[in-house]
């Protein structure tokens, strides 16, 4: 398996596993209708684990350009890979989420509420504050960068360049769960904490293209693509400085 395929595959599995616990909460009829914001949060940082554990070997299992940008700038990653790697983390995404509206579809066509079908694909602010909901979004991801720095093993490399130094491999699968599942917990109540741009932006985009009725909210599309790269870039920043 190459990098690419890694981190295609790998994402695949986070969103087609993190929205599809969603869509069972969220979704009308499902058998884990309304089991709450416990449930979400706990699935979702299996499903970091299980893309993890899958891409880790091969790509050091980054799945997320937040991820990518900040080992680039820190020196950790070859920037000339830093462009196939998201390439391939969005193409996940978008198949992950077309994966979980193929899985409920029928669930989809009885529920009424289009903010939550919307739910399942992309975040939503609980208080529509865009300074605010940047603010959280930069702050999830600076947690998730900066301690993933001290997870990573430096030792793995990719085929792409066999000098670079990359990220979790399979040994970062446990601790970056639990890292996931705290940033949800204590993090997680505002914008639903998506701390990675593919996460958010690939399956917005699948909803405006699948046949599902209501809004995408593309008004609110920028925050969790800026707010994580911003929190990843200053997650380096200050790794670097601290080295």
């Amino acid at each position: 398996m190459t990098p690419f395929l890694a981190e295609l595959l790998g994402t695949m599995l986070l969103i087609l596993l993190g929205d599809g616990v969603v869509a069972n909460v969220v979704l009308k009829g499902t058998k884990g209708n309304n089991s709450g914001w416990m449930v979400i949060s706990t699935a979702w940082a299996l499903a970091v684990f299980i893309g993890v554990t899958v891409a880790g070997p091969i790509s050091g299992a980054h799945l997320n350009p937040a991820v990518t940008i900040g080992l680039a700038y820190a020196g950790k990653f070859p920037w000339e890979s830093v462009l196939p790697f998201i390439s391939a983390q969005m193409i996940g995404a978008l198949i992950g989420a077309f994966l979980v509206w193929l899985f409920h579809k029928d669930h989809f066509a009885i529920t009424e509420d289009e903010t939550a079908k919307l739910a399942c694909f992309s975040t939503t602010p609980a208080i529509s504050k865009p300074f605010s909901n940047l603010t959280s979004e930069i702050i999830g991801t600076f947690v998730l960068v900066f301690v993933i720095f001290y997870i990573s093993d430096a030792n793995i490399k990719i085929e792409m360049d066999s000098s670079a130094k990359i990220g979790l491999g399979s040994v970062g699968a446990l601790p970056v769960a639990f890292l996931v599942w705290a940033i949800g917990l204590s993090l997680g109540g505002t914008t639903g904490y998506a701390i990675n741009p593919a996460r958010d932006l690939g399956p917005r985009i699948m909803h405006a293209i699948l046949p599902i009725k209501g809004s995408s909210q593309w008004s609110y599309a920028w925050i969790p693509v800026a707010g994580p790269i911003l929190g990843g870039l200053i997650a380096a920043c200050l790794f670097k400085v601290l080295q």
